[in-house]
This record gives structure tokens, sequence and C-alpha cells, in this order.
């Protein structure tokens, strides 16, 4: 895979124009794509430490409170539900 495939959309053209990357997805968002993606592949080792670090990101406290800190508090919920249930796919509908 070349480097301009690996680049993530747009990242050319900041580096042609020498202007500072664009803003897209928070660090967390990214993090928890990953960690989906590590789900839908198998990859239960990866996901459960990248659920460690989405977890680190959104538990620390921060010096201005984020109106968006519930709705991230039950995204990481459901990524912890999603990986139990995919270890334990005999145990139901039980956690």
């Amino acid at each position: 895979m070349s480097d301009e495939e690996q680049r993530p959309e747009g990242a050319e053209d900041s580096a042609r124009s020498g202007g500072p990357p664009r803003q897209g997805r928070r660090l967390s968002d990214k993090i928890l794509v990953a960690f989906h993606q590590a789900c839908d592949q198998g990859d239960f080792e990866v996901a459960e430490q990248l659920l460690r670090v989405l977890e680190m990101m959104l538990t620390r406290r921060t010096v201005s409170p984020d109106a968006n800190r519930r709705r991230n508090i039950e995204t990481l919920v459901a990524a912890h539900e999603r990986l139990w249930h995919l270890r334990h796919p005999d145990a139901g509908g039980e956690i």
C-alpha cells in the first residue's frame, strides 16, 4: 500500500499546501471506529486494549465539562457490552 493510500482523506491536500492538517473526527471517535473494526475481524485482544484507551480518554477529568459526556459514557458502555457478547456468544441476553 502506498503512502497516498494510507493517508486520511484531505491529508494530501494539506501536505501539499504546507498548511496544518484538517481537523476531522475526534481521536476518541477514531479509536471507537478501530475498536469496532477489531471486533468485526475477531481480534478481541486488540479490541479490549482499544476499549481501555477509550475508557481512559473519556473518564479522565477535563478542565471544562464536556456537554457530550453522557453520550460518550453511553457509547463506552455499549462498546463494553458488544465485546462481552462477542466473547460470550452462548450466554444469550445475560450479562
